[in-house]
């Protein structure tokens, strides 16, 4: 699992240094504030892909004394890093494109690598989100899911800035090329709030809306159970902690506990990867 995900991050790493590099050639000899922002945009996409990289490697690493749930939220910390650095790129796009719309005086040279670097980026972009959201999924990352959201936003915003450079070329419509790069700044704070949200949600220990469904589904299908109370659930990168107190029939032996308790949590572990379950049993008469 270790050796997918961090050949995947590293992968994605080669992927954002090419197109950086690209784009900000073609965006300076062109001078096209679209293929800037959209350089911009991939430049800090590859710090995000370094931090997700170390992350990933940082993030699966067993608990230790200090860190008794591991070190799963690096992966949720990672993602809020590369929420800011997203905000950072809409801060200076939509700066430089509002002056370029009200100074009216910026000439854009649009040539055959113009359009050569977008339509590459775009096919770029279609390979590595669709292979991180499939890694992402498989191992339950945030941090590759976040790499896969920078990806994938750059798919549109490149669409964007090429419906520009074409009105450039066809239409002799400049003002095009800053539309555009602000509808990149649109979809790149879409993409702010997402990533931002989730990665606070558990940063936060917010329980898991679908996973605590799960839970209680479980528990409300076992007949043994007579009640539960104190259900808690937390998340920490890919890995789920639930706890909760079950309430049995105080004529259960020791060892018949044990197993109920023992079949119970694998039942939740089935439902949940990467799970671990915490069961205080209690006799029913003990309120």
């Amino acid at each position: 699992m270790f050796k997918e995900k961090k050949s995947i991050a590293f992968s994605s790493i080669m992927a954002a240094v090419f197109l950086t590099t690209f784009k900000f050639i073609v965006g300076i000899i062109t001078g096209s504030l679209g293929l800037l922002s959209e350089a911009l945009h991939s430049c800090l996409d590859l710090v995000a892909t370094v931090v997700t990289y170390f992350s990933v490697r940082f993030s699966d690493q067993p608990a230790d004394k200090q860190h008794h749930f591991g070190h799963g939220k690096m992966e949720n910390l990672s993602a809020l890093i590369q929420t800011i650095l997203l905000l950072l790129t809409c801060g200076w796009v939509i700066y430089e494109a509002i002056h370029r719309l009200t100074t009216k005086n910026v000439e854009i040279e649009v040539t055959i690598w113009s359009y050569l670097v977008i339509v590459i980026s775009i096919m770029v972009d279609i390979s590595r989100s669709r292979a991180l959201y499939r890694v992402a999924k498989k191992h339950n990352s945030q941090a590759l899911e976040a790499d896969a959201l920078h990806f994938s936003s750059d798919i549109w915003s490149s669409v964007a800035v090429l419906l520009g450079l074409l009105c450039v070329d066809l239409f002799d419509f400049h003002a095009a090329d800053s539309i555009a790069a602000l509808i990149v700044a649109v979809i790149i704070l879409s993409v702010c709030y997402r990533l931002g949200k989730k990665a606070i949600d558990v940063l936060l220990d917010k329980a898991p809306a679908q996973s605590y469904e799960f839970v209680v589904d479980i528990l409300n299908h076992h007949n043994e159970i007579k009640q539960y109370h104190n259900l808690k659930l937390r998340t920490a990168g890919a890995d789920t902690f639930v706890s909760f107190n079950i309430h049995l029939d105080p004529a259960m032996s020791f060892s018949d506990v044990h197993k109920f308790c023992d079949h119970l949590e694998k039942d939740i572990q089935d439902k949940i990867s990467r799970c671990e379950v915490y069961i205080h049993a209690e006799p029913e008469n003990l309120i």
